[in-house]
Order: C-alpha cells, then sequence, then structure tokens
C-alpha cells in the first residue's frame, strides 16, 4: 500500500473529481440536486480510491474499476463544458468523448473502437432524450462504456507498475535522468553537468555512445564476429554523419503530426522528421559528455541530434550499457520533464557481422522493454511503468562496404514507423 501522504493525496483528488462529476451530472436539475450530487460523487469516488490503495499491491497499479470510475468522473465535467459551449448534440458528443478515450488507449484497434462505442452511446441517449440529452451523463457513459468494452476485448495490460518510490540501484534498466524544467533541447547535458557536477564536453571528440562493444556480449551476442565498420561507429559514433530516411505508415500520419506540434515541439524531444524533404535540411550529430570531477571514464553520453538549419532538436538520447545474469544490455533514456522514458535493448548477432538490438527478449529474459519513469526530485526514488506493446528493432550492418542502419517501431505488432540510416565517415 503507498504510504500515508500519497494516500492521503490520491484519496484527495478522487474526492474532488468525484464532486466536479456529480455536479456536472445533476446541476441541470437546480442548485440542491448539484450539490448533493456532488457530496455523493466525492464520498463515492474517495471510498473507491481508498479501496483501491488498500488492495493494492506492490507491482501492481490501482484496480481497473477504480480507474474505470475515475476516466468517467473526469469526463463528466468536460462532457457538460462541451454542451454548454457549443450546443453539440448527444451522438457528437458521445462520439468525440469515445475517440479521445480510444486516443488515450494508443493500441491502433482501441483508437478505431472508442469512437464507435461513443457515437452508439449517444444514439441511444438520443433516442431516449432527443437533444435535451444532458452531456455530461453522454461523455460520462461513453467513455466508461468503452473501457469496460476494451478491458474484456483486450486482455493484455497495456502497462503494469514494476516499482514505487524505489532507488536507482534496484533498476538498472531505467535511465535515471529527468529534465529539470519544461524543455529538453539540445543543451540538456550541458544542464544536467550544472546540477550533477563534473566537467562537460560539448560535442566531444572521437567518441562513441558506448564505451566497448564488448559490454554487450552474452549468450546471443560474440562482439568478436562484429564487422569493424560497425564496432566503430558504436565505439567512435563521433567520428560519423547520418543520413535519414524516414518512413511513416500512412495511418499513423495524422496523429503524428498531432503530437509533434502540440508534444515534440513544445518538449523538444523526439521530434522525427516527418519526409523526406524534412531530411534534406540536414542533421546534425553530437555526442556530449560528462566526466566526474575527480576524473575517469566518461559518466554520461548524451546523444543529440538536430536539424542542421536551425539546431532544433530531433531527439535527445542519453546511452547507458549494463550487464545482468551474463548478458549486456543497452539501455537509452529520453529525457522528460521531471520523468524519463527508457528503451532497452537486447543485442544479437547478424549474419555478416552486423548487431541486432530488440527490445523484445528472445530468451525470457525481463530486462529489454521501454519504461516510463518518474523522479522525485527530492529523494531521486523511481517509480517506474512498464509500457507494453511498444516495439522496437534495430539493425546495423554493412552493405558494399557502406554502413547502414534500419530502425523499425511497432505498436502490438503493428508497424508504423522505419527509420532508414546511411552513416559515412566525416572527412
Amino acid at each position: 500500500m503507498a504510504n500515508d501522504k500519497q494516500l492521503i493525496g490520491s484519496v484527495g483528488i478522487a474526492g474532488a473529481v468525484g464532486a466536479l462529476a456529480g455536479a456536472a451530472l445533476r446541476g441541470h436539475r437546480g442548485v440542491r440536486a448539484g450539490l448533493g450530487a456532488a457530496a455523493v460523487g466525492a464520498l463515492g469516488l474517495a471510498a473507491g480510491e481508498v479501496v483501491a490503495r488498500v488492495r493494492q499491491r506492490p507491482g501492481e497499479i490501482p484496480a481497473l474499476p477504480q480507474r474505470i470510475a475515475v476516466s468517467g468522473a473526469l469526463t463528466a465535467p468536460l462532457g457538460w463544458a462541451a454542451g454548454k459551449l457549443t450546443g453539440a448534440g448527444p451522438v457528437a458528443v458521445g462520439t468525440v468523448a469515445g475517440a479521445a478515450a480510444g486516443a488515450l488507449g494508443v493500441r491502433p484497434q482501441k483508437v478505431a473502437l472508442g469512437p464507435v462505442v461513443g457515437a452508439a452511446v449517444g444514439g441511444a441517449y438520443a433516442r431516449r432524450y432527443g437533444r435535451e440529452a444532458p452531456a455530461a451523463a453522454v461523455a460520462a457513459a461513453s467513455v466508461v462504456s468503452f473501457r469496460v468494452l476494451s478491458a474484456l476485448v483486450f486482455r493484455e495490460p497495456q502497462v503494469s507498475l514494476v516499482a514505487e518510490a524505489a532507488p536507482a540501484e534496484r533498476l538498472p534498466f531505467v535511465v535515471p535522468l529527468a529534465a529539470r524544467s519544461r524543455y529538453v533541447g539540445t543543451g540538456y547535458v550541458r544542464e544536467l553537468a550544472a546540477t550533477l557536477g563534473g566537467s562537460y564536453t560539448a560535442a566531444a571528440p572521437d567518441v562513441g555512445i558506448v564505451a566497448s562493444l564488448d559490454a554487450l556480449a552474452g549468450p546471443r551476442f560474440d562482439p568478436a564476429g562484429v564487422d569493424p565498420l560497425v564496432r566503430e561507429f558504436y565505439e567512435h559514433t563521433s567520428r560519423f554523419t547520418l543520413d535519414i530516411t524516414p518512413e511513416w505508415r500512412l495511418w499513423v500520419r495524422p496523429g503524428y503530426l498531432l503530437y509533434r506540434n502540440f508534444v515534440a515541439r513544445p518538449l523538444g524531444q523526439a521530434n522525427v522528421p516527418m519526409n523526406q524533404r524534412e531530411t534534406q535540411r540536414g542533421m546534425r550529430s553530437r555526442i556530449d559528455t560528462i566526466t566526474p570531477a575527480g576524473g575517469g571514464e566518461v559518466s554520461v553520453r548524451g546523444w543529440i541530434r538536430s536539424y542542421a538549419d536551425t539546431d532544433d532538436p530531433i531527439y535527445v538520447g542519453i546511452y547507458t550499457t549494463y550487464r545482468h545474469e551474463g548478458q549486456g544490455y543497452v539501455s537509452v533514456g529520453f529525457p522528460l520533464p521531471g520523468s524519463s522514458f527508457t528503451a532497452t535493448l537486447q543485442p544479437s548477432g547478424r549474419p555478416g557481422g552486423g548487431l541486432a538490438l530488440s527490445s523484445r527478449a528472445a530468451d525470457g529474459s525481463t530486462q529489454p522493454g521501454h519504461y516510463l519513469t518518474y523522479v522525485d526530485a527530492e529523494t531521486e526514488e523511481l517509480t517506474t511503468v512498464g509500457v507494453h506493446g511498444f516495439g522496437e528493432e534495430l539493425d546495423v550492418y554493412t552493405r558494399d562496404g557502406e554502413l547502414r542502419a534500419d530502425h523499425a517501431f511497432s505498436v502490438f505488432g503493428i508497424p508504423f514507423l522505419v527509420l532508414r540510416y546511411r552513416m559515412s565517415r566525416k572527412p
């Protein structure tokens, strides 16, 4: 169970959400009805939160029924506001609410299911009440119906709690470096050096994203079999320039455009080119490092890629390696405000001396995967969830003496992006 402070905070938030939902659902019947419903909503959702938190075991997130109730309660005042401001009918309100819930589900099947369920719920309200159907109730019912149905249809969890308020040493597969501001940007490693201390080097010469490929040795990967050019790229990345060709699946483009404009650019992180025209602007690649104040080996390697004409960030990744049960892994941390998204990849040999890295374990290992981590600014403790369904495969190889890489991404087994790289030594 969460500690007392966390419990009080979560129960208080649930009570506030319940009060707003109750007022939105019954406020149209008058002030007295709205206040009474607010009190009932606050007590009901707070009580449910207490039960969910008490029953919550280590490594679990709160029970699904409470999560569904909270999502419905959050939607009710939004639906009320939408009805007041736009005058939209129940079908429109339900469709939009269902579409929003489906989009938050990420899985393409859920994205498609959301508006269908919302339209059906809105249609049912329209037949019963006509255009006078309360928008708050339509929106809340649409979201709750979608979440119940999706829970029955899609059984495997999308996220799972890995650790709560844990020390970083317990989670070697997580890169526990967060951004201290709302913007990450190309100056992140410099700002991190000011926080951690140590010697900062911008665009460090002749340095790689890993110190040695030998650190990744294991049952499925023998570094001795790697092509020398592939090894050189990993151990001396700064010697190379990169050309990139993005291949987006058509179905994901509209969603990515929204994400890019409203999330990636304001964050200064994960702003992947949309098309070949954008890549013709050129890409700048550099590795910034931090060396401990007392000297010694590099402690932080930040690979920063940006557009050559503006230096706007494409992405900022912190690369680390570690060993677990005789196998080496690569972890790439993408700093976010107060948090970090980590991709931990398992290496394997590729025919012809190439190297493959995968977020899906081929031997039952629990280490590879994607992890979203909140970093407590005061205690530096980590609360981490595993993000299931997101897949990543990186294939680095040589062809006709040229170094290439294919970086493929998928969500729940459905491919949505391949980044094709050509790497050349700098003059």
